[in-house]
């Protein structure tokens, strides 16, 4: 009830009750329909006149309610001279303006391209942007370093000053590449920021100058590891983003802005200059150069793993060595403690004839000492037989066959001696 007394005065309309708010009546009005509903019927001349009031009414009533809860966007708008104005809209208007839907500014995806009413949606992780055949909109930029290219290189990429390649191609090839442009040069940037971590990281842990391995040098590469995998992850959708577009004539059509709105283009290209030929031409060059940036961030992940065997390689030997001198130490100490029972025989309280000569005593620890170093030598010796590389056993060598060229030549040297008649007596000696 409270919700439906304060309703016009948001809507800035007479105080009236709840029930006549409702179906948009005054009270006089409410007051003569009552009154006249007992003389008229229902379906007389008033009932579609207060049927179209009640929806203006309710029509109204809910667009200011989502008007009140639309986000506003910050919009950044570029023209073809590279002119540029930031004003803020809310999502209900933009979208109204631009003669899109609501769900195509959700933007849902961190990277895809689609097109809408001659209209392309583009968004790239933080960067999202629609393009029209006369303006390039920023929506929501706020990121420091997109908001240096924004003001600074992209303005004159769009009037004509820049490195772009498709400036004789209407505006929306000079805003795709633009932007592609940037996304590759951002991907290109945190490669090259990751591949000297990585070879440094992994020179220092790969160095057999180092017998242990750094565990601050892991946590480095476990960390620059992660950020490689997301990158790998950005470049792949970066490339199925196209890909797809790719794969699709439609859809390369579509791109074609100005073909579709603009008679002088669309006459150009039905004479000879193909646009979407063009667009496809452009697309498959910024995806040869994420094929590229995808290859040698795969060489970065083979020389991790191949670093990180030669590390688990190196963990297993020093692990080997720590358990022979561990086993090499327990044979020690059985040895002694083997011959160490005649000291504990001679430390019990029992008296015998050996006490009184002072001699004794050094003769029992020579032998005991002796004997354990002995006992040692042996279970050493034992130890490395069991842990030398056993050879490999010997191939017996097959018997070879004789080649066909020799039994030709004994074939032909029979013939001979047969041919020859008298002669083969001579022959057979030789």
């Amino acid at each position: 009830m409270e919700c439906l007394r304060s309703l016009p005065r948001a809507l800035g309309l007479p105080r009236r009750g709840p029930c006549a708010l409702a179906w948009g009546l005054t009270p006089g009005r409410a007051a003569a329909l009552l009154g006249g509903s007992r003389a008229a019927p229902p379906c007389g001349p008033r009932g579609p006149r207060l049927a179209g009031e009640m929806h203006r009414l309710r029509t109204d009533v809910a667009q200011a309610t989502l008007a009140s809860v639309a986000p506003v966007f910050t919009v950044t708008k570029f023209d073809k001279e590279g002119n540029v104005t930031s004003f803020e809209r809310k999502k209900t208007d933009l979208y109204q303006e631009l003669g899109l839907q609501a769900r195509d500014l959700r933007f849902q995806h961190l990277m895809s391209i689609t097109t809408r009413n001659n209209r392309i949606i583009l968004r790239m992780e933080y960067l999202k942007a629609v393009i029209t055949p006369e303006c390039l909109l920023i929506l929501d930029y706020r990121n420091l370093n997109l908001e240096r290219w924004l003001f600074r290189e992209l303005p004159s990429q769009l009037a004509g000053e820049g490195q772009l390649v498709t400036y004789p191609l209407p505006f929306e090839f000079r805003a795709i590449e633009a932007l592609l442009q940037y996304r590759i040069s951002i991907l290109q940037g945190k490669l090259s920021m990751l591949e000297p971590r990585i070879l440094d990281t992994l020179e220092a842990l790969v160095d057999p100058k180092h017998s242990s391995v750094d565990r601050s040098k892991l946590h480095i590469l476990l960390q620059n590891g992660r950020s490689l995998s997301e990158l790998e992850t950005d470049i792949k959708m970066f490339k199925e983003s196209i890909l797809e577009i790719l794969d699709e004539e439609e859809l390369l059509e579509e791109l074609c802005l100005s073909k579709w709105s603009d008679p002088e283009v669309f006459e150009q290209s039905s004479a000879g200059i193909d646009h979407a030929e063009e667009m496809e031409l452009l697309l498959e060059n910024y995806h040869r150069l994420a094929e590229d940036l995808s290859h040698a961030a795969r060489e970065l992940r083979a020389l991790i793993d191949d670093s990180q065997s030669v590390i688990f390689i190196n963990l297993d030997s020093h692990r080997n060595v720590m358990m022979r001198l561990n086993l090499q130490l327990t044979m020690g100490t059985f040895s002694l403690s083997l011959f160490g029972l005649i000291g504990v025989a001679f430390g019990m309280n029992l008296e015998s004839s050996l006490e009184e000569d002072h001699r004794v005593f050094w003769l029992i620890t020579g032998i005991m000492f002796m004997g354990s170093g002995l006992i040692w030598r042996r279970l050493l010796s034992f130890l490395g037989r069991q842990l030398e590389a056993p050879l490999p056993p010997m191939m017996a060598s097959l018997p070879r066959k004789p080649p066909p060229a020799d039994r030709r030549l004994d074939t032909k040297q029979s013939f001979r001696a047969e041919g020859l008649g008298p002669s083969r007596n001579v022959l057979t000696p030789r």
